[in-house]
């Protein structure tokens, strides 16, 4: 049983850094760190947005709007923190 706890933090953990990693990208892509046109760096670019964008599309319609400024990665980091945590600390101790 514990075998699937640890999968399951490892796929919240993995999506972690996708998350990380997608919004990252769109700070570089924003400010044209990186080159739009290149056809690689355009699939990277899809692949994080298509990842990442379900999760983050119910956070963005609650969120109020804060102009340029887009909080709803670090939302779903917090959210992804309490299920880790409360995962460890609350449901596996009763299961074992």
């Amino acid at each position: 049983m514990i075998a699937v706890f640890q999968t399951i933090d490892l796929a919240l953990n993995l999506y972690t850094w996708v998350l990380i990693a997608s919004a990252i990208f769109s700070w570089l892509y924003a400010f044209n760190v990186i080159n739009s046109s290149n056809q690689f760096v355009n699939s990277v670019g899809m692949f994080l947005y298509n990842v990442t964008e379900p999760a983050l599309r119910p956070i963005r319609r609650v969120l109020p709007n804060l102009g340029g400024i887009d909080i709803s990665p670090i939302i779903l980091l917090l959210i992804i923190f309490f299920l880790r945590s409360l995962m460890w600390n609350t449901i596996v101790p009763m299961v074992v």
